[in-house]
């Protein structure tokens, strides 16, 4: 006689899966969820994801999308948004930060 004990584990693995949150997405995953939903609020596609961290609620990330097309391209203006997404990569919130043009760069110390 063959018995199924797999049933108790399935049931054990979801609950602790319901208790525990949802499952974190990959750091990839929360790339492309970022720059997708930034884009349906925004209307416009990011240039990049600049960087990308997970936090204890889930994952932050800074996108640089091009707010203003300009001729010569380098004089174009940049915005930089900060990121909150939950652990699902569902977007929390966002604000942009600073705005800058394309030819830009950082200066160390800043």
């Amino acid at each position: 006689m063959i018995t199924n004990d797999r049933e108790p584990k399935k049931a054990r693995n979801s609950s602790q899966e319901a208790s525990s949150g949802p499952e974190r997405v990959s750091a990839t995953e929360a790339m492309r969820s970022a720059a997708a939903q930034l884009t349906e609020l925004l209307g416009r596609p990011p240039e990049s994801v600049s960087s990308l961290k997970p936090t204890d609620n889930g994952w932050e990330a800074e996108v640089e999308v091009l707010e203003l097309e300009r001729v010569p391209q380098t004089s174009s203006v940049m915005a930089s948004y900060q990121v909150v997404l939950d652990p699902a990569g569902r977007l929390m919130s966002y604000e942009r930060g600073r705005r800058y043009t394309r030819a830009q760069i950082d200066r160390e110390g800043r």
